[in-house]
């Protein structure tokens, strides 16, 4: 993630952690055999193995397997609490990276891959397409994110409802941060399309440990609020609350059925690939 150009960043990534692209599978016309199974009334008459009927006298289809190829959106929270850094590093700048690889291997797979970036104005939308042109301008729309304001209000959402009637993957980055709810109100609306939804929670290592060097007093990067900590005091107790919290929304995810990882910006996005490629392998369309 230390290359700057977020295309080669991805590609690099994505090269040097596939040895082979893992492809999901259904049953149907193809090329590399799966099964047998009996013949029924209405089967295609082209799928009869005539070598099977010959030794057994009774007729089969001969089952193969075929790629699916599905529309994935990758859903970015682009409000003000992803400016939050470590370092140099930002949690926007995870997401972009993130994001970026994703986009980079469903494209490799042969998916549709589709962006939307969650604003404070609204919800910026690239509906999913399937081709290497499309591809440039995603990883153009990643870098041109500035994380501003508060989360997206419900009164935008209805671009998230111009995707088509097929099943799609919705891959959203976000950093969960959220006054009432409303993230978790939001992924119940996505839940009513019947979509596969993964959520990667971008968390960073001083907001895990509570080590600002250097700092006694924190903005609220949403509503501009500060609030004055003695770090050293606050932590145990910290910590106890934030382990709370993270058990807490992963039984939210799980009751939801939504596939939730929480990942932190100073991990290596291969084991957020593995886990995208787990979640992608299970999808049959």
């Amino acid at each position: 993630m230390a290359i700057k150009d977020l295309s080669l960043s991805a590609k690099m990534t994505v090269d040097g952690f596939m040895n082979g692209i893992n492809k999901s599978t259904v049953k149907g016309p193809g090329l590399e055999f799966s099964q047998y199974r009996s013949y029924q009334p209405g089967d295609d008459l082209r799928a009869l193995d005539w070598k099977m009927f010959a030794r057994s006298d009774r007729y089969y289809i001969r089952e193969s397997e075929v790629e699916t190829n599905i529309a994935i959106r990758i859903l970015i929270d682009a409000s003000a609490s992803m400016n939050h850094n470590d370092g140099d590093f930002t949690k926007i700048d995870y997401a972009r990276y993130l994001g970026a690889s994703l986009a980079y291997l469903a494209n490799l797979q042969g998916d549709a891959i589709g962006l939307y970036v969650l604003k404070n104005s609204g919800i910026f939308s690239m509906a999913a397409k399937q081709d290497y042109q499309h591809l440039a301008r995603l990883f153009y729309q990643l870098e041109q994110i500035n994380p501003e304001g508060n989360f997206t209000k419900p009164i935008h959402y209805k671009e998230l409802f111009a995707g088509t009637q097929k099943r799609e993957l919705l891959i959203f980055v976000t950093d969960l941060y959220q006054s009432d709810e409303e993230i978790i109100k939001l992924l119940d609306t996505l839940n009513t399309l019947r979509h596969e939804i993964v959520v990667f929670h971008v968390v960073s290592r001083n907001e895990l440990d509570l080590d600002f060097k250097g700092y006694s007093t924190f903005e609220d990067l949403e509503t501009g609020e500060t609030i004055q900590i003695d770090q050293e005091k606050a932590r145990q107790n910290y910590k106890s609350k934030l382990a709370t919290y993270l058990e807490e929304t992963r039984v939210k995810m799980l009751d939801r059925r939504i596939f939730y990882r929480t990942i932190c910006t100073d991990e290596p996005l291969d084991q957020a690939l593995r886990d995208f490629l787990k979640q992608r392998s299970k999808l049959r369309i």
